[in-house]
């Protein structure tokens, strides 16, 4: 009965759709009208600021931790079940069922997941998230090539039980996959840079919104 409660709470914590919940509060806007229309905190910075990001991408975390802390209590750290609340918890952020099942990409509530499972490669991945992104300046490739490197890094520094390893590449499969428009803007060079010029960033955007 523990599995099965903590596959439940795992989905419920990755689904507290925290940027929707912070932009209706500060602004009284839906946050899926407006920018790229994602409840993630990207998006949120658009509406509110750094200030708003930093907020949003802490919480995000933090209910990814949280989902996989709780099954890992709950199951007494059975390793199956702990690897399904890490997937579970961030489809939970990406198809939340108080939002019609329409959420974000999951990568914040990825990199609590990731935390949990394995904190010594997150670190890491950060590392490669930042030199992809001063080399590419594209926030999307960023986040594909440092989520792809998660379970690999796991592999090879903590070795961990095989349900675990499943775990953390089902989770990073679940990230890049919700980024499949970004793929295929990065696949016809049409996709947004960091610093580019709000018109064609706008135009981006009615493109997200529209898929």
């Amino acid at each position: 009965m523990a599995g099965p409660l903590s596959t439940l709470i795992a989905y419920l914590f990755g689904s507290i759709p925290v940027g929707y919940l912070i932009v209706r509060w500060m602004k009284g806007l839906d946050i899926r009208t407006t920018g790229s229309g994602s409840i993630g905190a990207t998006n949120v910075m658009r509406n509110l600021g750094v200030a708003g990001f930093v907020v949003t991408f802490v919480l995000d975390v933090g209910k990814g931790t949280a989902a996989v802390l709780i099954a890992s209590r709950l199951t007494a750290h059975d390793s199956p079940w702990v690897a399904v609340a890490a997937m579970v918890g961030i489809l939970g952020h990406c198809y939340p069922v108080w939002l019609k099942f329409k959420g974000g990409k999951g990568v914040a509530t990825g990199v609590g997941v990731f935390l949990a499972i394995s904190p010594i490669p997150v670190g890491l991945v950060l590392g490669i998230f930042v030199v992809v992104l001063v080399l590419s300046r594209y926030v999307s490739l960023s986040s594909i090539l440092a989520t792809a490197t998660f379970p690999v890094l796991v592999f090879l520094i903590d070795h961990p039980p095989w349900p675990l390893l499943v775990g953390a590449a089902g989770g990073a499969s679940i990230v890049i996959a919700r980024h499949h428009a970004n793929i295929a803007r990065l696949l016809k060079g049409t996709e947004s840079r960091v610093g580019r010029k709000k018109e064609e960033v706008r135009s981006q955007e009615s493109g997200d919104r529209s898929q």
